[in-house]
């Protein structure tokens, strides 16, 4: 297996490393029947699943298709999948018009939603995070489906306690957070009705190099600014690993739905985080706000006991947020907003 490099120079050294499938998922590549549907591709995270699924389905010499749905609001990421080997079609996934005309495939990943903007319109963000569910889960009730939630549905939970784990009661806060576990409800309802596969992704701060918890963290450490420690803790994954877990977890599809927490196994101080970037850039990072003793922290640890530990450390991954700040290449300039502890986004 290819070694991680020490460094991450450039966006299309980012894309390779994302992308580059590890020998089990290969394997699991190689015992996949059918075609995979992503719906919602265009996202964060959409296209690198995406490439990850084609890259282990060649690399284990089987021939499948990889199709991404979206509206492609951002006109360069579908010319960019289809380069890659993508079948690519645009649809609104709230018109029932768009869904009919969706090919029926084995295997649905359902990773659309709404998070940012949820203050502003809340009756957009409930419709797309429990209705557009509803529309899909009916629509392909004879796929197995393996749908992003969120590490957000579970309380606020102490430091110590390791962090919530799937059988931690939901107690939501916020209208972003109480609209994904009504998601997570509508899957349930439907996976009832029509016996559907589904395994519930509840994840907790995938990162790459141009967004997450870390990069946050880093620009202010860099750029003089305060770092908030009033969430003083919190997860982070790699968003290779991350990709790597979903799709494996279509393994674990069950009606009713498998819950499944996919995150890092750490809990990162945020001060320490601080401090380490600090050591890194040769500055004194600057902290502003009180320090609780709560924090929203999720409990991998069912994952790693099925699929292992993720394959990018921690420190592999705050060096090379570090180097990516220090030489300025681009970011996504979607802060993350970890540091919210009222659900309000």
């Amino acid at each position: 297996m290819t070694l991680l490099p020490e460094r991450i120079e450039n966006t299309k050294q980012l894309d390779e490393v994302l992308t580059r499938p590890s020998p089990a998922l290969v394997a699991w590549a190689r015992e996949l029947q059918g075609d995979i549907l992503i719906l919602g591709v265009g996202g964060k995270m959409g296209p690198s699943l995406a490439e990850l699924a084609l890259r282990a389905s060649r690399e284990a010499g089987v021939t499948r298709r990889v199709i991404g749905v979206s509206r492609f609001s951002d006109p360069r990421a579908e010319p960019t999948l289809r380069a890659r080997g993508v079948h690519t079609i645009r649809a609104d996934l709230l018109n029932p018009e768009d869904l009919s005309r969706l090919p029926d495939v084995p295997n649905v990943i359902f990773m659309a939603g709404r998070k940012f903007g949820t203050s502003g319109d809340q009756a957009l963000t409930w419709a797309m995070n429990v209705f557009m569910p509803g529309l899909v889960a009916q629509r392909f009730k004879d796929a197995r489906v393996v749908a992003f939630s969120t590490g957000n549905v579970y309380p606020l939970v102490p430091l110590s306690s390791g962090g919530a784990t799937e059988d931690t009661t939901p107690q939501p806060i916020g209208e972003y957070a109480q609209s994904t576990l009504g998601r997570e409800r509508i899957f349930q309802h439907f996976s009832r009705v029509h016996g559907t596969k589904i395994t519930l992704i509840r994840l907790n701060y995938a990162i790459d190099l141009r967004y997450g918890v870390l990069l946050d963290v880093a620009q202010r450490v860099f750029e003089g600014k305060p770092v908030s420690v009033a969430m003083p803790a919190a997860n982070v994954i790699w968003q290779g690993d991350a990709n790597t877990y979903v799709l494996r977890s279509f393994e674990l599809c069950s009606s009713p739905p498998t819950v499944l927490n996919v995150t890092g196994p750490e809990t990162v101080s945020i001060r320490w985080l601080a401090n380490k970037f600090g050591e890194l850039f040769g500055r004194q990072p600057l902290f502003e706000g009180e320090e609780q003793s709560t924090a929203f922290l999720s409990n991998a640890s069912r994952c790693f006991e099925r699929f292992g530990y993720p394959r990018v450390t921690l420190l592999t991954m705050v060096n090379w947020v570090a180097h990516w700040v220090k030489t300025g290449q681009p970011t996504l300039a979607k802060p993350t907003h970890f540091e919210e502890r009222g659900g309000n986004y």
